[in-house]
């Protein structure tokens, strides 16, 4: 599936030198109460193939990057000759409030078991992921595991192979009644340095899987070192 595109806008502010989220429900009831497992699957569902929109925004040296990202499900679909569903990621970035990219991906799924087939994306890119296991409907906190492998093409002739990525999830714990549910993307492994790094996209879940909040880091080599760049809500 589609890692959010927040890459470009990273690079270009570093060259030069995200508040609330609709559709989620706040309320955690009992604050004492303990809760140890999750509904994963729910909150899988609530992120990549909900309607909703939320954005992101870093602090990046003495710039600001920034991105609103809207998520519009689009139906059935058929994609690499499978009927599937889909859902449309439309992200556009900005460094102070200037425009500097837009991204419109659409991931292609089927639901009940969720199961990620890849995406495609208005630069072209044409995805094929297998799902490695199967994500679990309820998880224990502290739960982990390989999700996907993703290889990616400059286009749907898939002549040219362009990266090849792994993703996993885990689930730790926030408060006693919420727990950050996160998508780690490896590196590019067609690369032996990839600029755009790794990133780890986490949401906020409480016990129905509702998304209450989220943040996006991504990890990146620069010539002063290692760099972590943090996009949270706002």
């Amino acid at each position: 599936m589609k890692k959010l595109a927040l890459c470009g806008v990273v690079a270009l502010s570093l060259s030069a030198c995200a508040g609330g989220m609709n559709g989620g429900t706040t309320g955690t009831g009992n604050q004492n109460t303990i809760v140890t497992q999750y509904p994963v699957e729910a909150a899988m569902l609530n992120i990549y193939t909900k309607a909703r929109s939320h954005s992101l925004v870093a602090s990046v040296g003495d710039q600001t990057a920034s991105a609103d990202i809207t998520v519009t499900p689009k139906g059935n679909m058929v994609f690499n000759n499978k009927q599937v569903q889909a859902a449309e990621v439309n992200t556009i970035n900005k460094v102070n409030n200037q425009i500097t990219n837009q991204s419109v991906a659409i991931n292609y799924f089927t639901a009940n078991p969720l199961v990620f087939y890849g995406y495609t994306d208005s630069s072209g890119k044409y995805s094929l992921s297998t799902q490695s296991t199967a994500l679990p409907k309820i998880a224990a906190v502290g739960s982990s595991n390989k999700l996907i492998e993703e290889d990616v093409y400059a286009d749907r002739s898939m002549s040219k192979k362009i990266g090849s990525y792994k993703q996993s999830w885990s689930l730790v714990r926030d408060t006693n009644n919420t727990a950050w549910f996160c998508v780690d993307t490896s590196a590019n492994l067609l690369l032996a340095n990839d600029p755009n790094g790794t990133s780890s996209e986490c949401y906020k879940i409480n016990a129905r899987g509702d998304i209450l909040d989220s943040k996006v880091t991504i990890n990146q080599q620069t010539t002063a070192g290692p760099k972590a760049i943090v996009f949270t809500s706002r």
